[in-house]
């Protein structure tokens, strides 16, 4: 009786128990294992810690691995290829992700439109130039695909789409979002309601997307074009910090409602409606496809 409790008739634990080993691997095993060894392997370095390309090198890769390993894990468990839960790599340069990255980039553009026509954003000219311009460009590039990758890989790849067989899709992508959210919220500086909210919905229309396309690559290419667009191009602050080797020379003035704060324009309030029409982009672009099913 106790075992039917923990295992399935294929004889291998539930899925959902298969889910919350994976989150609590990643979150509390291998993460603080791997980041230690990042840590020694970069003292030569001295980077010191800060919202900058050369740091988030170190962390961005860390997290990566940790998604890699956990995934890898379960997919010996499961007897299946570690792409094999939404995102196939032969996939990976489809006109899907690039469509993502422009839905990234449009949104966090009209966003910033909106704040300076409404008068909470200044820009100055440039804060960077010359070769270390490019340098920077390149670097947040790298670090932002890294971002994509590696956030959707953990959240929405196998721990979704294990979620998914358990309680089925809403129920799990609304357990996901508050996962992704909470982790959001409790480790970064100056996370509020209104972040959340954003955050909650972004998750969410992630998920939504694997459910219309049948994969996961329009998410990382949303992603990471999003937060490149946030920390490189518009230099837009991120828990009360600014970005090193940003593009733009920006000030924030005015209510924070619009301006978001110290998180920048990802808290503010014209994100709403961005969100939304891109919920009905989503919709109107792969309404004919027919659901992805797990």
């Amino acid at each position: 009786m106790l075992r039917q409790v923990f295992f399935g008739a294929d004889g291998k634990l539930r899925a959902f128990l298969r889910a919350v080993i994976f989150y609590c691997l990643g979150t509390w095993v291998f993460y603080p294992l791997v980041w230690r060894v990042v840590v020694y392997l970069a003292q030569p370095l001295r980077i010191k810690p800060a919202l900058s390309w050369q740091f988030s090198m170190l962390d961005e890769p860390t997290n990566l691995v940790v998604a890699l390993i956990c995934t890898g894990i379960f997919a010996l468990y499961e007897h299946r290829r570690i792409d094999s839960y939404g995102l196939p790599i032969h996939r990976a340069l489809s006109l899907q992700t690039f469509e993502g990255a422009a839905a990234g980039v449009f949104m966090a553009g009209a966003v910033a439109i909106g704040m300076i026509a409404l008068g909470g954003m200044q820009v100055s000219g440039l804060a960077t130039s010359g070769a270390a311009l490019a340098v920077s460009a390149l670097g947040w590039f790298v670090v932002n695909i890294l971002v994509g990758i590696s956030e959707e890989l953990f959240y929405r790849s196998y721990l979704q789409q294990t979620l998914w067989r358990s309680i089925g899709f809403w129920p799990a992508s609304i357990v996901i979002a508050l996962v992704f959210t909470a982790d959001h919220y409790f480790y970064k500086e100056g996370e509020n309601l209104w972040d959340v909210i954003t955050l909650l919905s972004l998750s969410l229309l992630m998920s939504y997307s694997i459910l219309k396309t049948g994969t996961l690559w329009f998410a990382v290419g949303f992603h990471a074009a999003f937060d490149y667009m946030q920390l490189f191009v518009i230099g837009t602050p991120n828990g009360s910090r600014v970005p090193e080797g940003r593009l733009l020379d920006v000030t924030f003035s005015g209510p924070a409602w619009l301006t978001g704060g110290v998180l920048g324009t990802e808290a503010s309030f014209l994100m709403y409606p961005a969100i939304a029409l891109l919920w009905l982009y989503v919709w109107w672009r792969y309404r004919r496809n027919p659901l992805l099913q797990v």
